[in-house]
């Protein structure tokens, strides 16, 4: 029987050694008897470092693997490892490689998209709970030691825009409606006005300026590629109600940031609620960190407590499918960017 060599790629956010996850190497392994797992470490820092556990050699580790699985392959993956077939990432969003070697290689780039629908879900509705509730301002006088009341406002019969309905946009569209209000969403693959599950009005990507027009809440739902670069900018937000608040857990460069901060600034919007920004991390100067109609969260809206097991799930499920030879799940369409 042919061995498939598959090389777990660790990231290293703490700027340190991971142990070996035993755990995840068990379960890739105990997909088929033809797999072979071993695993790296990748440290950030200029230039990275990376380490090999066991007294294996980075270098030798690469030449040796078919298939990747991590967030980020190592640097000159192409050139390092000739034998690579496939590379998944543990991640959905996919920009972070376009334009590299690797995606202008011959190697089937494949995420995780799909694990991300409920916590990102759940952090949408948070937020736009929030603003409704005015809870910022809440804790923004708990900190001043200050009594202020004030009136809070429902999301039902309010209208939610959702900019890109994929497996995220779905799932805020399910939610929206359980709190009874009114969703509007744009596809990519949308010809024309229709509908769809969860959805009052689906419209197709070019009337965009048509949800920001009628929608109380914006939410960015949409992958970044050059086409969706700065999708929203001073034209589209000139579009949205004054009252209106802004959402984004795609990526910060979907919306133009000088755009946004200037009609945040003027009042020209009611607020934004960014989980992503342009660039990342905003740096500390930057104005929107004391608007009170802003939330900034640090990138943490996909996040889930067993986040790597659902990951890792897919991954074994698409380890299947590779070995029979059928088609893998969420390969990265290169020309569409996602």
């Amino acid at each position: 029987m042919k061995s498939l060599n598959v090389l777990l790629v660790n990231f290293s956010f703490d700027k340190s050694l991971l142990p070996p996850d035993e755990q995840i190497l068990q379960r890739i392994a105990a997909v088929s008897p033809a797999i072979k797992v071993r695993q790296m470490t990748i440290i950030p820092g200029d230039p990275p470092r990376e380490a090999a556990p066991r007294g294996d050699k980075v270098k030798d580790l690469l030449a040796w693997a078919e298939v990747m699985y991590g967030f980020v392959p190592p640097a000159g993956v192409t050139e390092r490892a000739p034998n690579l077939k496939w590379f998944q990432t543990i991640s959905a969003g996919v920009d972070r490689h376009q334009g590299t070697p690797l995606w202008n290689s011959p190697v089937t780039i494949t995420g995780v998209s799909g694990i991300h629908a409920t916590p990102i879900g759940e952090f949408v509705m948070g937020l736009m709970l929030m603003f409704a509730k005015r809870s910022h301002q809440s804790l923004r006088q708990q900190l001043k030691h200050e009594w202020r009341r004030f009136g809070p406002a429902v999301l039902r019969g309010k209208t939610v825009g959702i900019v890109g309905l994929g497996n995220i946009g779905r799932e805020v569209a399910r939610l929206s409606r359980a709190f009874g209000m009114k969703v509007i969403a744009t596809r990519r693959s949308a010809k024309k006005p229709g509908h769809a599950r969860h959805v009052d009005t689906l419209l197709p990507a070019a009337q965009l300026n048509l949800l920001l027009r009628e929608s109380d809440y914006v939410v960015v739902a949409t992958p970044l590629t050059p086409n969706t670069r700065h999708l929203i900018g001073q034209n589209e937000l000139a579009v949205m109600k004054p009252t209106g608040v802004i959402i984004n857990i795609a990526r910060g460069s979907v919306i133009d940031p000088e755009a946004l901060t200037e009609a945040l600034q003027k009042g020209r919007i009611g607020g934004a609620g960014l989980d992503v920004t342009s660039p990342e991390p905003l740096p500390p100067d930057s104005p929107l960190w004391d608007m009170d109609n802003v939330i900034i969260s640090p990138h943490v809206s996909g996040g889930m407590e067993d986040y790597m097991e659902q990951a890792t799930t897919l991954f074994c499920d698409n380890l299947r499918l590779y070995l029979a030879g059928q088609p893998l799940l969420n390969v990265v369409d290169k020309q569409k960017g996602y």
